[in-house]
């Protein structure tokens, strides 16, 4: 229990900090931010401080801090120490600095964040990337708590032959469309607020109970830092693309640069961004430690899927009532961050093709043509065997790696503008070597051994910094020179 709560003052006391450090770096000031200066009551939209950081929060915690900490914590106690580091220095940063910078570019959407900083070549493969990566997660918050609905509340099979389950998905799908549709304060700002203190609650339930039912832990000093996985995974880089949510998420930054859209001040954005990633990370730590704890008491072990975990956590520490009520809470984040994710795919679309987002015929059209290919790869998955899986496995690798690209762009905007670049440039390198190296060795990828994986890893992660800090030193010179 000690490293869990060592994990803890990390998050909080380093959160503060290094909050603090990054809004001094940035200097968010008074100028007029976009959702004033552009509001067209659709998508710019200024909202009240509380309501963007609620919003932010839900759209960033999908299933990923919950379904990957479960599955992460068969590392070890070692996931305690590195989910609030990694979601401090990198997660955090990452969301905050990408929030920020659209801001400062009109609410630009990542595609055209990419485009500016980094040239048109990047921006045609990353716009190519991010729409099939956002498809993927649309379809996962979907399957996901369609499935926890079915089996957990209902009681029923999450069986395709099982009619239930096709209508439980229409209804997510058919909310889906109305909140991708409808203008962003119309839905989304007034029925999240109560998603927002329905996970909060069931967050809070957990934590409080893993005390109440006195859940021993291991530190790490007793089982060792090798972070032995019981399938012999390898910790890097399996652990980080596993665990995703909780440290760091490319998705996140689409929905940042969503958020920048409705924020009234630049000096909201530390609260809205940053703080809300370190919220999700508690969510990450609060599901470690209750996996762990379950798994030491028997009621579940390595070979327990991870939404059965949900119900048996759920159940243990807070009995039928609470569980319920913590389940739906679980259920609610996928949803909450399905749609804002298919809402952002509209806008990267509409804002690749140039389509007027204002008229209502415009969103329909966009939006059809999205909800037909969700709903094609919804049906593939839940029809082949092991193809939920491949899917996720894909999606988690690809979410990682418009991190990488997220971490690139805010560094060559850092170096632009004379900041010290270091801390994004870190981990950025990381998230190169975790993406190369996984995607080298995977059975999914290129199946290379890993000592041949590791070293061109090592490579392309030091192309990786030398390309940026290129591009960021061109762009200083550009701008000295104007």
């Amino acid at each position: 229990m000690t490293t869990f709560i060592i994990g803890l003052v990390i998050l909080f006391a380093g959160g503060a900090l290094y909050g603090k450090l990054c809004e001094k770096v940035f200097k968010p000031d008074d100028r007029e931010t976009p959702a004033v200066r552009l509001n067209d009551g659709v998508d710019f939209v200024p909202m009240k401080k509380w309501k963007n950081s609620l919003i932010e929060l839900l759209n960033i915690a999908g299933t990923g801090p919950i379904l990957g900490p479960i599955q992460g914590i068969l590392f070890g106690p070692i996931a305690f120490l590195t989910i609030p580091i990694g979601c401090v220095i990198g997660g955090a940063v990452h969301d905050y600095m990408s929030g920020m910078i659209s801001m400062r570019n009109d609410g630009a959407q990542m595609p055209s964040l990419i485009q500016k900083y980094l040239g048109k070549n990047a921006y045609r493969f990353y716009n190519i990337f991010v729409c099939l990566t956002i498809l993927l997660l649309g379809t996962v918050f979907i399957y996901t708590p369609g499935d926890l609905f079915v089996t957990q509340i209902l009681g029923a099979s999450s069986s395709a032959n099982n009619p239930i389950v096709w209508i439980v998905y229409g209804a997510i799908f058919v909310y889906y469309i109305f909140a991708t549709l409808f203008p962003i304060d119309k839905i989304i700002g007034k029925i999240y607020p109560l998603f927002g203190l329905l996970l909060i609650l069931s967050a809070i339930g957990v934590f409080v109970g893993l005390f109440a039912k006195g859940y021993k832990l291991d530190d790490i000093w007793t089982t060792g830092v090798a972070g032995v996985h019981p399938q012999g995974f390898h910790f890097i880089p399996v652990f980080f693309v596993t665990v995703a949510c909780g440290i760091v998420s490319g998705f996140h930054s689409t929905q940042s640069t969503l958020i920048s859209r409705t924020m009234r001040s630049e000096k909201e954005g530390r609260m809205t961004f940053y703080n809300m990633m370190i919220a999700e990370g508690f969510i990450a730590m609060i599901w470690a430690a209750a996996t762990m704890g379950v798994m030491k008491l028997g009621l579940a072990d390595a070979k327990t899927d991870a939404t059965s975990v949900v119900g048996i956590v759920s159940n243990n520490l807070l009995g039928k009532v609470g569980g319920i009520i913590a389940v739906i809470g679980i259920i609610v984040l996928p949803i909450t961050s399905g749609d804002t994710a298919l809402r952002s795919l509209r806008l990267i679309i509409a804002e690749a093709a140039k389509i007027d987002q204002s008229k209502r015929k415009n969103r329909l059209t966009v939006s059809l043509a999205i909800f037909a290919v969700v709903a094609v790869i919804l049906v593939f998955a839940k029809l082949n065997a092991g193809g939920f899986n491949v899917l996720w496995r894909y999606f988690a690798w690809a979410n990682q790696t418009i991190a990488v690209f997220a971490f690139a762009i805010i560094t060559v905007y850092m170096i632009k503008h004379r900041m010290p670049f270091i801390i994004t440039l870190a981990p950025g390198m990381f998230y190169m070597f975790i993406i190369s190296s996984y995607i080298l060795n995977a059975k999914i990828g290129f199946n290379l051994p890993w000592a041949f994986s590791y070293s061109i890893a090592g490579v392309l992660t030091a192309a990786y910094a030398a390309m940026i800090i290129r591009s960021g030193m061109l762009k200083r010179n550009k701008l000295s020179k104007s």
